[in-house]
């Protein structure tokens, strides 16, 4: 018997906080797992070593919490019959269930519609204050690239209209290392959570089919990133490697904030979507996605390469950075190198500015290693051996 269920849209932080606002700490609760390994219990008495006399009794208890990541651990007739597993040997007064799949949602439906209720994470809504923090945070974290964060503002300002209730979609295109995916990154500190990336790159077409388009309810998905996002800000990385034939799963989500695959279905409302690929022009870029995807776009922001005096602020910045990680002893004996002389001379030699990142951070390691690491341990082996001799 299940007395109320209360449904949570949202991620694994904002789920965590409704449980601490609705549950006191002194109420009998126990997680979805428990359950399902009394409902095993009870299938197979002769194994679970539980007395019969306990497995036919019901069970009192005041919460059941299922979690979004407990589904991937239950198989798939436990999705199908959600509603008659979670009922059958429990009283429960308050079911708390995250971001559950469909077949969860219409089992839950077809035996308790009247005792559900949903529960939404909250996103903050753009306005021009917003915007200006935005803003600010874009100049402090990439430098240079301008003309590309003024574009951000004018793309995003749609968004802080009344009227509006579909997400903004903006590509972000230019060379590699030149603040792209930074700018993604820095739009959603400025809005609080942790930006969601999503990089398909990295994955083997059939493996980004079933990302895309879902597959068993176990396996990551899309869609349940999706509803499980900190941030409104979600970022597809090297749009331009997405298999062509992924593009029409794309085309509602862009128009209308909605995303459907065979497991989940989601509303985005007002969100930040940025695309971000190598393309060196917007020709080309509606050459390669084609017509249909290229009018869903909002606004395309050419990055470009970094100058010279860029460059440099970079290299300083960095550099600065590097040495505040370091003890009183480290920081002495890197500057009393010529690693940051050589980098700002040399400094040309990086457009990427990840790898000018890494090479100068190397470098800066490199000698630490050779002075406190491996020079010790010579000095020592050289005393020994003296002593020995």
């Amino acid at each position: 018997m299940i007395d109320k269920i209360n449904v949570f849209i949202g991620s694994d932080k904002d789920f965590e906080e409704y449980l601490k606002e609705n549950i006191d700490d002194n109420e009998d609760t126990i997680p979805f797992l428990e359950l399902i390994q009394h409902y095993n219990a009870r299938l197979r008495p002769n194994e679970s070593g539980v007395r019969e006399d306990v497995l036919s009794n019901s069970i009192q208890v005041e919460n059941c919490i299922v979690r979004a990541n407990d589904y991937g651990s239950v198989l798939p007739h436990v999705i199908a019959n959600f509603a008659s597993i979670v009922n059958l040997n429990y009283n429960i007064e308050t079911l708390f269930i995250q971001n559950p799949p469909r077949r969860v949602i219409d089992s839950l439906n077809n035996s308790f519609n009247a005792i559900i209720s949903y529960f939404y994470g909250e996103y903050p809504t753009l306005n021009r204050e917003y915007l200006s923090r935005i803003y600010y945070s874009l100049s402090e974290d990439v430098l240079g690239q301008e003309k590309c964060k003024r574009e951000i503002i004018s793309g995003l300002y749609r968004l802080t209209t009344e009227s509006n209730t579909k997400p903004v979609v903006l590509m972000l295109y230019g060379p590699s290392g030149v603040g792209k995916t930074e700018s993604a990154k820095s739009i959603s500190r400025a809005l609080g959570g942790e930006l969601l990336r999503i990089q398909f790159s990295m994955m083997q077409t059939q493996e980004a089919y079933e990302y895309v388009f879902g597959a068993e309810h176990a396996k990551s998905s899309f869609a349940r990133d999706l509803l499980g996002r900190e941030s409104n800000v979600i970022l597809i990385d090297e749009f331009d490697k997405v298999n062509p034939i992924l593009y029409n799963a794309f085309y509602q989500l862009f128009d209308e904030g909605k995303y459907v695959d065979t497991n989940y279905s989601v509303e985005l409302g007002q969100a930040v979507i940025l695309l971000t690929c190598n393309f060196k022009s917007i020709a080309e870029i509606q050459k390669v996605l084609g017509p249909a995807m290229f009018s869903r776009i909002g606004c395309c922001i050419e990055y470009s390469e970094l100058s010279t005096d860029i460059k440099k602020k970079i290299v300083k910045q960095w550099y600065d950075h590097v040495l505040s990680t370091l003890k009183e002893d480290e920081q002495a004996l890197i500057k009393d190198t010529d690693i940051y002389q050589w980098f700002m001379r040399n400094v040309e030699r990086y457009n990427n500015i990840r790898i000018l990142k890494t090479k100068l951070e190397y470098a800066i390691f490199e000698k630490l290693t050779d002075y406190f690491v491996i020079g010790k341990n010579e000095m020592t082996m050289v005393n020994s051996n003296d002593k020995n001799s």
